[in-house]
């Protein structure tokens, strides 16, 4: 009764912050109502642990992931650069690439379009703990084999919305450029990839997430004594509970993080478009 009295408490203060932050100043609540609400989470994850008695086995508390993770600082920031930098990163960037060079040639060529679209249906419904085994056993338990996975998760998803962003064009456009004298290439640089670009970054933004749970779940069937998926994976067994936690912090921070900047440049690079409009 005491745990359940104190979180709606906690829940009520939270909600009257909100309501009078919206009252005052509707452009501060844009970023403070999300900042408050996430505060208050905390603190409810804070006391009813305390109050509960909960064993930190189970469910630590949010002071005592901060403390851990402020102690832990090299470890990880070391697991950081192996996974998210070398392994998630190198295989995103591969992958988009890869996912570019393919869409170019599968508006090319409707055999193409019949044939890779399936085969890329298929690869990307296989599923991440069969094939990141697979890797390990080709490239080794060290980054490269996480970047192949990261490479195969987000490709399927860039290659689709680039293949739909090429074809989003109108005839009208298209028979302009023609008049003009544009052949293909002055065609898909001026005009068709421009056109794509908010296909594009829409398959970007999905690979961000794809990439990060890509290299931490590869990391499980083998990496060398670094990287967040050791550290989760060992540290469970240890019943090192607060460095999991930690872990995940620094995984939903660089998740965040990536995606931000991915909307970022999308916002900078597509302002035209209506969907970035006020």
């Amino acid at each position: 009764m005491m745990v359940a009295a104190a979180v709606m408490l906690v829940w009520g203060v939270g909600w009257f912050i909100n309501l009078m932050l919206a009252r005052r100043d509707h452009s501060a609540a844009g970023w403070a109502a999300p900042l408050v609400f996430g505060l208050t989470l905390l603190v409810i994850w804070e006391v009813g642990v305390r109050l509960g008695n909960v064993s930190p086995i189970i469910l630590p508390p949010p002071s005592a992931i901060a403390v851990r993770f402020a102690d832990s600082l090299p470890i990880l920031w070391a697991d950081f650069v192996q996974t998210i930098l070398k392994g998630a990163l190198t295989g995103y960037i591969a992958g988009a690439l890869a996912a570019f060079a393919v869409a170019v040639m599968v508006d090319r060529s409707d055999f193409l379009t019949r044939g890779i679209l399936p085969v890329g249906a298929f690869m990307a419904a296989l599923p991440i703990v069969g094939t990141a085994p697979i890797f390990v056993k080709w490239l080794g338990s060290d980054w490269p084999s996480k970047a192949a996975v990261v490479g195969v998760m987000v490709f399927f998803p860039i290659l689709v919305n680039t293949v739909a962003g090429l074809r989003d064009t109108t005839q009208m456009q298209r028979d302009l450029m023609r008049t003009y004298g544009a052949g293909y290439w002055p065609s898909l640089l001026k005009l068709r990839v421009p056109a794509a670009l908010p296909f594009v970054f829409n398959g970007l933004k999905i690979a961000t997430t794809l990439a990060l749970i890509g290299a931490i779940v590869a990391e499980f069937f083998g990496s060398p004594t670094v990287g967040m998926g050791f550290r989760i994976s060992t540290s469970v067994g240890q019943l090192a509970l607060d460095l999991v936690w930690a872990e995940i912090v620094v995984a939903a921070l660089a998740g965040s993080a990536f995606y931000g900047a991915m909307a970022l440049i999308e916002k900078r690079l597509t302002f035209w478009h209506p969907s970035q409009r006020p």
